[in-house]
């Protein structure tokens, strides 16, 4: 799949702009024999030697897959020369043949000695190692290779000429498995282009897991629900479910793929989201007897065996289409009917584990239940909510969760509360870490169940009218680095924090 130009500029643009502000100053009588400072990259690289030179790109460089596993990163890495055309004007060509000077070598070793956290460095970690005569990217899979690629492109971005990179070695790797963001589609339709574009823009700040929200419903407030908007957003031509998937907007199986495709080529998985039993009215429109209070209401009625039946079809029909290893139920909000919640959660969730796939739920159990015993505990938890289920409760309970708190993740879109603005940077560069929670509810730095933070943005505002890329330009200054991760820690006076901009959606956190 080849990138646009279009999108590719306008990343890239982004880039310039976040990797100036972490570029650290040159004095004008730079000692030209001075070893090589950490290059500002987006993450900050966590370990460098540097040493003197620097590698020249030129106009014979080419790309060499090396190694037994060079058919992986075909397929992985096949828009790279684009990209590094677009960053330098200079498309290399893709070679298999030995190294030579001036080349990229790229290679994929599964015994790679292992960094300070094995886990994670074999997984997505990479080496990056630079000469006078190449720049090697090896990592122990061809994620690892990804990530040290977009290394290589932010320091050539960044150069002057845009074709030189400093000698030295880097090990890299991220502290966190999940390096999330959460866009809810449900109550605001964005175009396929937009999700494919968001994919890359995470797969260039080595952001890895992509939660789409894909059901949900405006407020009733005052009016009727029959008058509140409702969506689900993809659309089958099973006739079972025909007239389910919204009119102003649904993806069909050839829109998913794409996403899944544009994913696996820049490092990211999707986690597909279906919100129930709260949150339902899209699917109580489609069927009404499924709903409370004979369907006036966004909550299903979890008294009739057909409701939890009814869910488990939609996740029988759409579940083939998903190629990562999990799939969100939602179970947030739901106010009614507590015991029978408790056998919703648990049927869904193993009916889930039935399809293949690992199942994940919003954290309410605080509120939802007197006692947390019985609950399937093989459930990954977002912890959006200290007063549903805070970070505390979880770990108690034993569940793996994600750090997404309401507080100081969410954005709603120009609303008055949830940073209808954009996330506020300066506090998060100078207090936040993925591990960190309010209300004294934080947990130790790299938790064992603590798999890592999302930022989210939800669309609640169902009347306001704002654009797909309103929503970028509210995320768009926190999304792409994080705290400690502008190249060395600014010193106050010459980079303050606030310009930084840090992004709370990544847990690829420098210490």
């Amino acid at each position: 799949m080849r990138v646009r130009p279009r999108q590719l500029l306008c990343l890239l643009a982004l880039m310039v702009s976040l990797l100036a502000l972490a570029a650290p100053a040159t004095p004008a009588s730079a000692d030209p024999v001075l070893v090589n400072v950490k290059p500002a990259v987006v993450p900050a690289l966590q370990k460098w030697q540097g040493r003197t030179g620097s590698f020249e790109l030129h106009r014979h460089s080419r790309i060499v897959f090396a190694g037994a596993h060079r058919d992986r990163l075909r397929d992985q890495l096949a828009t790279l020369p684009d990209e590094i055309e677009q960053v330098t004007g200079r498309k290399p060509a893709l070679s298999p043949r030995s190294p030579q000077s001036g080349d990229i070598v790229l290679s994929i070793d599964p015994t790679l000695p292992e960094a300070v956290d094995s886990a994670r460095f074999k997984e997505e970690g990479y080496t990056f190692t630079v000469t006078g005569e190449n720049v090697r990217i090896t990592a122990p899979t061809a994620k690892g290779v990804y990530y040290g690629t977009r290394t290589l492109l932010q320091i050539l971005l960044l150069d002057d000429g845009r074709d030189s990179v400093p000698v030295g070695t880097a090990v890299d790797w991220p502290n966190y498995k999940v390096r999330g963001f959460t866009l809810d589609v449900g109550r605001r339709f964005f175009t396929a282009a937009f999700i494919r574009d968001y994919i890359r823009l995470m797969g260039w700040f080595k952001l890895n897991e992509f939660q789409i929200h894909l059901n949900d419903n405006g407020f009733k407030g005052d009016r009727p629900w029959s008058e509140a908007q409702a969506g689900f957003r993809l659309k089958t031509d099973n006739a079972a479910l025909s007239g389910l998937a919204s009119k102003d907007g649904a993806y069909d199986r050839r829109d998913w793929d794409s996403f899944e495709d544009t994913a696996a080529a820049n490092g990211v998985t999707l986690v597909p989201e279906f919100d129930a039993p709260a949150h339902s009215l899209a699917f109580i429109r489609f069927k009404p007897s499924l709903g409370l209070n004979n369907g006036d209401s966004d909550h299903l009625d979890l008294s009739k065996p057909e409701t939890t039946a009814f869910m488990k079809s939609v996740f029988d029909e759409f579940t083939p289409w998903f190629r990562g290893p999990d799939v969100h139920f939602g179970a947030d909000e739901y106010r009614s009917d507590k015991p029978r919640y408790k056998t919703y959660f648990n049927d869904m969730a193993a009916h889930i584990r039935t399809l293949g796939k690992h199942p994940r739920a919003w954290g309410s159990l605080s509120l939802m239940a007197s006692s947390t015993e019985g609950y399937d505990r093989d459930v990954t938890l977002n912890s959006w909510n200290n007063s549903w289920y805070g970070p505390q409760a979880a770990k108690k309970d034993g569940y793996s969760f994600i750090n997404t708190n309401d507080a100081l993740l969410y954005i709603v879109p120009f609303a008055s509360y949830y940073h209808g603005h954009g996330l506020d940077g300066k506090y998060l560069y100078d207090n936040w870490e993925p591990n960190v929670f309010p209300g004294g509810q934080s947990v130790a730095p790299k938790d064992s169940q603590l798999l890592g933070a999302m930022s989210s943005v939800w669309n609640d505002l169902t009347k306001s009218s704002y654009t797909e890329l309103d929503v970028h330009k509210l995320v768009e200054p926190t999304f792409g680095s994080s705290r400690r991760r502008c190249g060395a820690a600014p010193t106050r006076g010459s980079r303050t924090a606030n310009s930084c901009r840090p992004c709370a959606s990544s847990a690829w956190v420098r210490d």
